[in-house]
């Protein structure tokens, strides 16, 4: 399983810049020709909770020190970009119940922060007219504003 980008398969994260925070993506199924545009990023931040162990080294390092003692850490681990499938449900169950072969999935852009991955999904999504063409696109919404069913 793999991802296309520049023509090059992708399929492990030391091919992306250094910098790169994720990807605009474009899945199709392609005995339909229908897509789906969506955004990915390659790492999850989150906070996890100290462990006891942890806490006890955290005490030592700063004894004397005013304060309360941090009770979480973060944690940056990959995400499941190399299986993902988007988040639409039709498109998912496609995805378990057919081929690999029957589906491409595409890069259509590498961005280096949150705010520009939703800044070119966005632009892809309204410069593609997903919401205009639904017989061609999985797609719905647009940030969860722009409705298929407001433009019927």
């Amino acid at each position: 399983m793999y991802w296309v980008y520049n023509n090059e398969n992708i399929n492990n994260i030391s091919q992306f810049s250094e910098n790169t925070y994720g990807f605009v993506y474009r899945i199709t199924h392609k005995p339909t020709n229908k897509s789906y545009i969506g955004k990915k990023v390659l790492y999850y931040e989150r906070n996890k909770k100290l462990g006891k162990k942890e806490l006890e080294i955290l005490k030592e390092e700063r004894k004397g020190t005013p304060g309360r003692l941090p009770t979480k850490k973060k944690v940056i681990t990959e995400s499941n970009w190399k299986v993902y499938w988007g988040s639409n449900k039709e498109l998912i169950e496609l995805s378990k119940n057919e081929p690999y072969e029957d589906f491409e999935r595409e890069i259509l852009q590498v961005c280096n922060s949150k705010k520009l991955l939703t800044y070119y999904e966005t632009k892809y999504l309204f410069m593609l007219q997903v919401l205009e063409f639904p017989d061609n696109y999985f797609n719905d919404n647009i940030l969860g504003k722009f409705y298929t069913k407001d433009l019927e």
